[in-house]
């Protein structure tokens, strides 16, 4: 069985004098200080996890995790469990939003399917690493074994590993399927502390009746299952999703590696929950792309203590806010890297040195 908590103590904190010395290199650059707003402040972090004061952005990943949830049976979802394989095709065609923002970003996309209930042939494009045909219903007991929330953990981790040994320096991590904000508000509400109505929203756009159903369907399973809030791997296996734990692994790869992990949405919040839970310092290493117009969203953020770089009323998943960010980390990066110094400009930085 995986052990998880090695990544404890291969996870080291961000490097502080990159971080001092990518700030400074800000402060000299043809500009009032801090006048770039998170343009500087994205960079000067990007530093302290590339452990370089001129951080550089190169070849980007979207991982994209798939996986159905037993929990649908509870009618928490608008759309039918069969959705979750027909946009696995969709992904494999490359006609999904997510496939549009990664090619105009510049990023490959790796499609996995980490528990479709389904036993349809997928095209070679996409990764199979099924745990299961989804998990199990969490309003009855564990969403999974605890062997199968580590197995998940450790195939986001390989993923992540292998991509990474490619020469990728950018990750990015994604979402797909039915009931999953289920599960998302299901961790958000057990790791903040929040009240379940408060962290869950309408997903696929449900109605009153659904969304009152969804939330007794969330309270029901934290009743039941009485998920450890400090027990990263606890919370996963009793209310979480195969993707979710996925998602948690590549974060928690990548931060030992060394390598920004981009988050997208709400359900990939609750990964990065489920990974600092884990892991505290797995957090450093991560970005937040956007919020989410999923309620809950907001919440997990505040817990992990990052500010989001985009706020566009999104809630697609798949990686789209994520794809979108690798541009602006980008463009942070490029500031750092091309712009002049007043020095080499011979610019004068003040109305002091102007009279000199």
């Amino acid at each position: 069985m995986p052990d998880i908590t090695a990544y404890t103590k291969r996870i080291a904190k961000p490097d502080e004098e990159s971080i001092e010395s990518a700030r400074l290199l800000q402060d000299s650059l043809t500009k009032p200080p801090g006048s770039l707003g998170r343009l500087e402040t994205i960079s000067i972090k990007l530093a302290g996890i590339y452990r370089t004061p001129r951080p550089r952005i190169g070849r980007k990943v979207v991982f994209t995790m798939v996986s159905d949830h037993g929990v649908t049976a509870e009618s928490v979802s608008a759309f039918p469990s069969k959705v979750t394989a027909q946009m696995v095709l969709n992904f494999a065609g490359g006609g999904a939003a997510i496939n549009v923002l990664a090619r105009f970003a510049g990023a490959e996309v790796k499609v996995v399917d980490m528990g479709v209930a389904s036993d349809i042939k997928w095209p070679s494009c996409i990764i199979n690493r099924k745990i299961a045909k989804g998990t199990r219903n969490m309003t009855r007991g564990p969403a999974m074994s605890k062997e199968e929330a580590l197995r998940a953990l450790d195939v986001g981790a390989q993923l992540a590993s292998e991509t990474i040994d490619t020469g990728v320096n950018a990750v990015a991590i994604g979402d797909m399927g039915i009931g999953n904000t289920t599960a998302a508000s299901a961790i958000t509400a057990v790791i903040t502390g929040h009240p379940v109505r408060s962290v869950t929203g309408r997903g696929t756009g449900i109605d009153d009746f659904t969304l009152n159903a969804k939330v007794r369907a969330i309270e029901q399973a934290i009743k039941i299952n009485s998920p450890n809030p400090k027990n990263g791997v606890d919370v996963l296996l009793k209310v979480g999703g195969f993707e979710i734990a996925g998602m948690a692994g590549v974060a928690l790869e990548a931060a030992s590696r060394g390598v920004p992990v981009f988050l997208d949405g709400f359900v990939s919040g609750s990964a990065a929950l489920i990974a600092r839970a884990i892991c505290p310092d797995s957090s450093e290493y991560m970005i937040a792309s956007h919020v989410s117009a999923e309620p809950g969203h907001k919440y997990a953020l505040e817990y992990l203590k990052l500010d989001p770089i985009l706020d566009l009323g999104m809630r697609l998943g798949e990686g789209t806010g994520a794809a979108l960010a690798f541009m602006i980390a980008e463009a942070s990066c490029k500031i750092l890297n091309e712009m002049t110094t007043f020095e080499c400009a011979n610019v004068s930085r003040s109305h002091k040195e102007i009279r000199k």
